[in-house]
């Protein structure tokens, strides 16, 4: 074999490692996008192709000196352009340099290998296209298996411990695919060149094989996590009805009692004052029970708790609502969808420091086959939307968002979907739920 298997040439390495963290930063949330990424990122490309320009022909300990350089300078569009936990930057950055490793080594492998039986390929057009062929193939097999997980990489958090843990693989990877070239001989090193990169490349495959399979246990475990979190959240929402309709029923005894107190008091009372506060007393009870009747004892109840809520938030809720519509939803899921919309919304209003502002709209209506909910609240800052749910903008983001995520597996459940946007300082929450014929007649 050739020598020059020795070491690949600087340009397909930085154009491997370039493509590995690209994929990976296209799923991660992004810090820019446009023109600013993608000048950024030929910024980058550029910098790293000059340093293995000048570093790349090495041999033996200074080559690993340049690659370790190059690895820790793989960090910097992680660090420049994903928004995301620095953990989870450094996790995916780790996992982005042992791919890039291993497509550059087997795409120059094959290249070599190939070359005296196909004359095109040692020409730097034919060379061009095979390696980028490969690279590109390479690339969108492993995107095919991350895009099964695309929703875990953009939301799931990456703890210390596991990025550590990558981190430490993908050295030990590196470390082992580069000791045969510090020398041939040594105990790990083969007789020629290509034995020395059958060793490089075999090993980076291992490594690619063995993170995807830690990452594929990761994601098992942040599902079952969440699965625990929905779930004890639903049981809490439901408590948390089951507490207020028993207060409600309560309440509506005492004030029962109360209606009946004031017409004995107006029978024995004649004092003008004592009558006009009187009428005020029995126009606040009238109200009371003529308020958040919508056809829907649930929804009544979820509504008459929250607005007692708001109340001592100075915090106007209004409703319109065709509780009807609701008839076919199980209890729990009406608690579960309405209370944490309604909690979602109120946290967001309570914020802010108007009391005029702090406005929560919530419509229930059939339109067209769907059942279409509807939750408006006034909101000071611009929230950032991801795939169909906002973005947080809490300081501890890890624990947050479970809310709307089981509104939107409870939507899902009725075969509809939930959808967020936040424009000119309103936020809005929109569920549809496809009716059959038998849900959309009046009743």
């Amino acid at each position: 074999m050739s020598p020059e298997l020795q070491n690949i040439p600087p340009i397909w390495t930085v154009t491997a490692h370039w493509m590995a963290y690209l994929l990976y930063l296209l799923l991660l949330p992004r810090r820019e996008k446009g023109w600013k990424f993608w000048l950024t990122l030929l910024l980058l490309f550029a910098a790293q192709a000059v340093f293995l320009q000048h570093t790349g022909y090495y041999d033996g300990l200074l080559f690993n000196l340049a690659m370790g350089t190059l690895a820790l300078s793989t960090f910097l569009p992680f660090a420049l352009l994903s928004r995301t936990w620095w953990t989870n930057r450094v996790y995916y950055c780790a996992r982005a340099f042992i791919l890039g490793g291993f497509t550059a080594s087997l795409a120059w492998q094959l290249e070599v290998f190939l070359a005296p039986s196909l004359p095109a390929l040692n020409h730097p057009v034919g060379q061009s296209l095979f390696m980028l062929s490969l690279y590109c193939l390479t690339m969108g097999g492993m995107l095919l298996l991350e895009r099964g997980h695309r929703e875990e990489i953009a939301e799931m958090p990456v703890s210390t411990l596991s990025s550590a843990a990558v981190t430490l693989i993908a050295f030990i990877i590196y470390v082992l695919s580069s000791l045969s070239f510090t020398s041939l001989e040594t105990p790990f090193g083969g007789s020629t060149y290509a034995e020395a990169f059958n060793i490089r490349t075999m090993v980076y495959l291992g490594g690619v094989a063995i993170l995807y399979a830690y990452h594929l246990q990761l994601c098992d475990s942040h599902a079952r996590t969440e699965v625990d979190a929905l779930q004890s959240m639903l049981e809490m929402q439901y408590a948390n009805y089951r507490l207020s309709q028993e207060s409600i029923d309560l309440v509506n005894r005492k004030y029962h009692d109360l209606k009946h107190q004031i017409a004995v008091l107006r029978a024995g009372i004649g004092a003008e004052q004592k009558l006009e506060y009187l009428d005020r007393m029995e126009r606040e009870i009238s109200a009371y029970e003529a308020q958040n009747k919508t056809g829907n004892k649930v929804l009544d109840t979820i509504l008459t708790s929250k607005s007692l809520l708001c109340q001592d938030q100075d915090i106007r809720l209004t409703c319109v609502a065709d509780g009807a519509a609701l008839d076919f939803m199980d209890v729990m899921d009406l608690s579960t969808l309405f209370g944490n919309a309604l909690d979602n919304a109120m946290e967001s209003v309570a914020k802010l420091p108007d009391p005029e502002e702090r406005l929560i709209h919530l419509s229930v209506a059939r339109q067209k086959g769907f059942l279409r909910i509807r939750v408006e609240n006034r909101c000071s800052t611009a929230l950032v939307t991801g795939k169909s749910l906002p973005r947080t903008t809490k300081a501890d983001s890890r624990f947050h968002g479970y809310g709307l995520k089981s509104i939107r597996h409870t939507a899902e459940k009725y075969g509809g979907s939930a959808t967020v946007r936040a424009e000119n300082g309103w936020f809005e929450l929109r569920v549809l739920i496809p009716l059959d014929e038998e849900k959309t007649e009046d009743k």
